[in-house]
Order: structure tokens, then C-alpha cells, then sequence
């Protein structure tokens, strides 16, 4: 599955938000998204497979528990296909961040 497919899909950007910050138990995993998103923990389950068998995610065993792990190899892909773009956004960017340090000049922070 190709990485933008991968992140087209809402339920499985939030576990990869939920992944960034740290190692989660599945049921901890399976807990937000139910809340937020209002779907069952099989269908939870399943974006977690599609994680994993993408690279996105890395899962170990703990005893009775699974834990995963965000995987960032793939967003390199992204982030080769979003180069090409950078020049659109970059210039703009760097002139807010001028205009925001010359306003706390401005201001004497």
C-alpha cells in the first residue's frame, strides 16, 4: 500500500499522532480511537494491521499485551514526494518568521 493511502485514511493519522509520542498498548490504542471515532476494536485492529504491514507501525509482545511502535521509514516517502513543493511554502515561512521577530522587536522581547 502506498504511504499516502496509508495516511488518507483519518483513523490511522490519529494512531500515528497517538504512535509519535511513544510506544502504546493496543488497548490503550483501541480506547481513544473507539472514543473519538466511534468504531468497533476490530476495525480498530484491522488499521493497526494495515499500519504494521506498511512499516508504519512496529508491534512486540509483553506478556499478554502488544505494544506498538510508530515507524518512521515511511514518511521519508512523503517527505521525498512533498520536496518538490517546499519552494511554494518555504519563502513564506521565512518572511512571517521576519515579521515576527521585527513585531517582539517592536515590542522589546
Amino acid at each position: 500500500m502506498h504511504a499516502f493511502d496509508v495516511l488518507g485514511d483519518p483513523v490511522r493519522r490519529r494512531i500515528l499522532e497517538l504512535l509519535a509520542g511513544g510506544e502504546h498498548a493496543s488497548g490503550e490504542i483501541v480506547a481513544v480511537v473507539q472514543r473519538e471515532f466511534g468504531i468497533t476494536q476490530s476495525a480498530v485492529s484491522q488499521h493497526l494491521k494495515v499500519l504494521r504491514e506498511s512499516g508504519f507501525a512496529t508491534v512486540r509482545v509483553d506478556g499478554p499485551r502488544r505494544l506498538y511502535a510508530m515507524d518512521a521509514a515511511p514518511l521519508a516517502e512523503v517527505d521525498a514526494w512533498l520536496d518538490r513543493f517546499r519552494a511554494f511554502w518555504t519563502p513564506r515561512l521565512d518572511a512571517l518568521a521576519t515579521e515576527v521577530a521585527r513585531g517582539k522587536k517592536k515590542r522589546g522581547e
